[in-house]
């Protein structure tokens, strides 16, 4: 909303309702209403001199109002000044010229893209889930920590794959925004905290791992950290499902409070691709290690671990790649969730991209259950033949498996499934 007024810092109290209807010749049904202040923030744009009297401010935007979802077909937005000397209610805004609404909703086109998407990618995750699990299943031996934690990143990606927005074109579900980030924090959660554990289970660290209590250092403060977000969300999406009106940038606190949040947010994931850098790094550095037992091997042999070393490495940069784009895309929702509240600073985050990193996700998490499943086929003891070794079809995988047995790569990295 754009008011040009005379004087500068003036609080306005605006009496605010909303009615929607289905079509042209029913009644309006109000489904909102609310008295609100805001605190106006306006620039004279010439010089004050006696020729330029009558000439009017220029006000920086402010937030209005903000739908969880639009299930109506018209919508009635009826906006009044109330002016009361005895209260004191507007007597400093001076004489109100106009007001200009800015508004901003998603597009036909990106909705058509986005419900596909969501639409196709549900199942195809889902039953690479089933599959994968299935193969856990058949072993002989209870699953890993890493297998566990792969597992559970799947369900995090079915739970934000599903297409509730269907619904929200016939239903009127306010609440669709605030579940919308719920489901996207707990994937945050689910994916660095699987980056920390898949990088850790890859180790020579410990003589001992395959344990969530191991990781409780590096997994708690991701854990609070998405809390904090929730609580953030709440502030702010959670007074929205009773009061659209409602927003925390009104006030001098809440400004400060949201702007200390998204730079304290912004300096953590940073620091925690820092973290997954270095991790990465020491996982290069004891795979190189082993590298040195290869020239005592057969060519066969030597070949198959090069083989597993080189595509477990690849697997690691597009891991590191994917955290990056992932901590991008996360630094730039947030300033572009508070750029309106910001005066002239804007920053613009494209469709292409937003859809492009939920497809990165859904690949890398594809990838991932299929490359960590457990094989159906049995390869021969570590003590067997060269020639039988050479013999056998080696998977493209990074983790060929034994049927009841652990991966090869964890028994490379010492990482054999501790009973």
């Amino acid at each position: 909303m754009k008011v040009q007024i005379q004087i500068d810092g003036a609080l306005a109290t605006i009496n605010v309702g909303l009615a929607y209807r289905d079509d042209t010749l029913s009644e309006w049904t109000e489904m909102a209403h609310s008295i609100e202040q805001r605190k106006l923030s306006c620039n004279f744009t010439t010089t004050k001199t006696y020729e330029n009297e009558g000439r009017y401010y220029e006000c920086d935007l402010l937030p209005f109002m903000e739908l969880g979802n639009v299930a109506h077909k018209y919508y009635l937005l009826n906006i009044r000044l109330p002016v009361s000397e005895r209260k004191k209610i507007n007597m400093g805004i001076g004489e109100i010229k106009d007001i200009r609404l800015v508004g901003i909703h998603q597009n036909g086109g990106f909705t058509k893209v986005w419900f596909a998407m969501k639409t196709f990618l549900t199942p195809s995750i889902l039953i690479i889930m089933v599959w994968y699990w299935r193969r856990i299943t058949l072993m002989t031996r209870p699953p890993v920590l890493l297998e566990k934690v792969i597992f559970a990143l799947g369900l995090c990606m079915t739970f934000i794959n599903i297409p509730v927005e269907w619904f929200s074109v016939g239903f009127n579900w306010t609440w669709m925004l605030l579940f919308g980030d719920i489901r996207q924090g707990i994937f945050y959660a689910m994916l660095l905290s699987f980056w920390i554990i898949f990088c850790g289970e890859h180790l020579m660290d410990q003589m001992e791992r395959n344990h969530f209590s191991n990781y409780w250092k590096q997994v708690g403060p991701i854990v609070f950290g998405s809390f904090c977000l929730f609580i953030f969300d709440m502030c702010e999406r959670g007074v929205q499902l009773k009061n659209p009106f409602y927003s925390i940038w009104a006030s001098d606190v809440g400004t400060e409070l949201a702007m200390a949040f998204i730079i304290v947010a912004g300096i953590c994931a940073c620091l925690y691709f820092l973290f997954l850098c270095f991790m990465v790094f020491q996982v290069f550095r004891n795979i190189s290690g082993k590298r040195s037992s290869l020239p005592a091997m057969s060519k066969a042999r030597r070949l198959h671990y090069e083989g597993l070393i080189f595509r477990f490495k690849f697997l690691m940069l597009v891991t590191l790649t994917c955290a990056a784009m992932t901590v991008i895309f996360f630094i730039i929702s947030q300033v572009n969730e508070g750029h309106w509240h910001w005066g002239d600073y804007t920053v613009q985050v494209n469709s292409a991209f937003f859809t492009g990193i939920y497809g990165m996700w859904n690949l890398y998490v594809f990838a991932i259950m299929f490359l960590y499943a457990p094989s159906h086929k049995r390869y021969g003891d570590e003590q067997s033949s060269d020639a039988g070794a050479s013999g056998e079809d080696i998977q493209l995988t990074t983790t060929i498996t034994h049927v009841d047995g652990p991966t090869e790569i964890y028994k490379m990295t010492g990482k054999e499934a501790q009973e």
